[in-house]
């Protein structure tokens, strides 16, 4: 999982203090990673893919289509949740995803990368379009209303929470990780945002070569949570 950004100017509030902005962003983060790791060993998942992680979705592409997880039969797919806002790491990781995708060469068709943004107040299908241009071909963003993103965020053990700016503008504190969807559906594993594009490549292509699960475990043991972003 990744770290995150600060920027944004959607909205006027009074800017929270330095000092519990941070502790509101250490408590997110603690709480979702228990949510998000911890479940699955509290219910004695022996496999990877058993999880309960992940779901149906309905959302509106880049493009304008209507895309739901059942739009790319056959595919796995590697979702990332971010926004166009973010400063840093989630472009970074985007870019990562981009190496990650070329470095696994004709197995990069088997899987299609989904950028689901947090932010959907300002993330419009333009907005994305244009933005996710800058990375690859091959990703594509997804959005729609508050209440549609947020289900989805509920399904994918993603916590979002909107931090005031002093500017008047807010930033977006959320978890940041890249989930591996089977082309059934089944959750597979978490892999950290921050790994780099070949370590990416790597782990995705033995997987997708295996045509099955990731090695042992209900997760991945790298895949942790890092800071959430800000924007």
């Amino acid at each position: 999982m990744a770290a995150r950004v600060r920027s944004g100017r959607a909205g006027k509030g009074r800017a929270k203090p330095a000092w519990l902005a941070g502790l509101v962003v250490l408590l997110l983060l603690a709480g979702g990673l228990l949510w998000l790791f911890g479940g699955a060993a509290e219910r004695g998942t022996a496999e990877r893919g058993t999880a309960e992680i992940g779901g149906a979705f309905r959302l509106v592409s880049d493009s304008g289509a209507v895309v739901t997880g059942r739009s790319f039969p056959g595919k796995y797919l590697l979702i990332y949740f971010g926004y166009t806002s973010c400063p840093d790491v989630c472009p970074t990781t985007l870019a990562d995803i981009a190496v990650a995708l070329t470095r696994l060469g004709k197995r990069a068709a088997r899987v299609q990368t989904l950028f689901i943004s947090v932010d959907p107040a300002r993330d419009t299908p333009a907005v994305l379009g244009k933005y996710l241009a800058r990375f690859s071909p091959a990703i594509i963003g997804l959005t729609g209303s508050q209440s549609e993103i947020g289900v989805v965020e509920k399904e994918f053990r993603v916590s979002v929470a909107v931090v005031p700016g002093k500017d008047g503008g807010y930033s977006v504190d959320h978890t940041a990780a890249l989930y591996l969807m089977a082309p059934d559906g089944r959750f597979v594993t978490a892999l950290r945002a921050d790994e780099g594009g070949d370590a990416l490549a790597a782990e995705i292509g033995k997987i997708v070569s295996r045509g099955g699960e990731a090695a042992a475990g209900p997760l991945s043991p790298r895949a942790g949570r890092q800071p959430a972003d800000r924007a």
